[in-house]
């Protein structure tokens, strides 16, 4: 269960803000002109702010919406917001990244940065599950058009292979999920060198799996979340309250990714991962709100053994078993309304195919540029550090 308590200061950064300025003026004697200060302080609130009314605006969205591709892609997109306001912010305070305890903190954010792109590259994996899952409903749907021929029992009894196999792969996914299963893990390689030459062109992934055997996304995730506490109030004031945007960015990682997991089949998943939501700063709330919709989605029967909680796995295995019972109960010759039930089932089942296909391609462009930008912002972040290490 989620916690609202913390560790380390429970007062706001901006209750901290000014005493501590006057006192490092009043003390230290700083050569730093007031005027810049002030705009640090302006730009870190104005950063705090920007991240509560994004995260606000993703947890106020309607069930319909709530896990769909669509909203994913917007949870990826206020990270990336985020992450580029806190590069910026680094870029501006480069005077005292090197200084401890900062230089410290931002090292730890870049480092846990290098695991959040094992995650991208389980998760850009897990979207291409959902490709070959959607081959199987492509076969059903060839094979039960009938508006191209009359349908007989030759197109029942393919569709019915097609939705056999389907099921198994995707209970084969949910078994070979877990990082303790000994099962051939040959699903997603059959014909790999064939698909890879058949690929469109701008999508460069093959179809062997970019994490080893024995990762988990699990214990990744769990990784990510050591250590992850509040900064104390001298660890604000010694840092100019660099500190707080670093532990915001660190913490919003964390969770972004935990939500990812969550939607989207990859290896281990597990959302088990303990959250204390810091009540001090005004983010706290929507993130609590957020975790409390997507645990109890989690704990539907029906979402229960799903191998992810994105709307469209949803409604995908939803169809799977109403076109399943459908093509089982069939008898021949077909009546009118045994005719109308398939055609309906058919459309609801094309339906479920389009929104499919077309949330995917843009949802793991977004991912991959998640995985770029994480990239690149360590890459600059580091040589500011290295930068302000070698003229100290």
């Amino acid at each position: 269960m989620p916690s609202t308590d913390h560790q380390g200061s429970s007062v706001p950064f901006a209750s901290f803000r000014r005493p501590i300025l006057s006192l490092r003026s009043d003390q230290v004697h700083s050569m730093e002109p007031n005027h810049d200060s002030d705009a640090r302080d302006s730009e870190l609130e104005s950063f705090q702010k920007q991240v509560c009314s994004r995260f606000h605006d993703l947890s106020a969205v309607t069930a319909d919406e709530f896990l769909s591709a669509a909203w994913i892609q917007k949870v990826l997109n206020a990270f990336l917001s985020c992450q580029e306001e806190f590069r910026v912010i680094l870029c501006n305070n480069r005077a005292h990244l090197s200084k401890p305890p900062l230089d410290k903190l931002i090292a730890e954010f870049f480092e846990k940065s290098i695991k959040a792109l094992d995650i991208c590259n389980a998760i850009r994996d897990g979207i291409e599950k959902i490709r070959l899952w959607q081959k199987h409903l492509e076969i059903v749907l060839s094979a039960l058009n009938s508006r191209q021929r009359t349908i007989g029992e030759g197109q029942f009894r393919r569709a019915r292979k097609a939705l056999m196999d389907l099921a198994l792969v995707m209970l084969d996914e949910k078994e070979t999920g877990s990082v303790f299963s000994q099962r051939n893990r040959s699903f997603g390689r059959h014909n790999t060198s064939k698909d890879h030459h058949h690929r469109q062109p701008g999508h460069s992934r093959s179809l062997s799996w970019s994490v080893s055997r024995s990762w988990s996304a699990a214990k990744q995730l769990q990784s990510i979340s050591n250590n992850l506490v509040p900064p104390r109030g001298n660890e604000i004031a010694a840092t100019s309250g660099l500190a707080v945007p670093t532990f915001t960015m660190n913490y919003l990682l964390m969770f972004v990714l935990w939500t990812l997991v969550a939607a989207i089949p990859c290896q281990d998943r597990g959302l088990q991962i303990h959250f204390t939501f810091p009540r001090q700063y005004s983010w706290g709330s929507p993130l609590l709100l957020l975790h409390d919709r997507i645990m109890d989605e989690s704990k539907k029967r029906e979402r229960r053994n799903s191998n992810g909680l994105l709307k469209e796995i949803y409604q995908m295995e939803k169809c799977i078993r109403q076109m399943t019972d459908l093509v089982d109960s069939i008898q021949f010759p077909l009546t009118e309304e045994q005719r109308e039930e398939v055609e309906k089932g058919v459309n609801e089942l094309g339906m479920v195919f389009d929104a499919c296909k077309n949330g995917l391609n843009p949802l793991e462009r977004e991912v991959r540029e998640v995985f770029r930008k994480i990239m690149s912002c360590r890459t600059e972040g580091l040589e500011l550090l290295s930068r302000g290490n070698t003229s100290g």
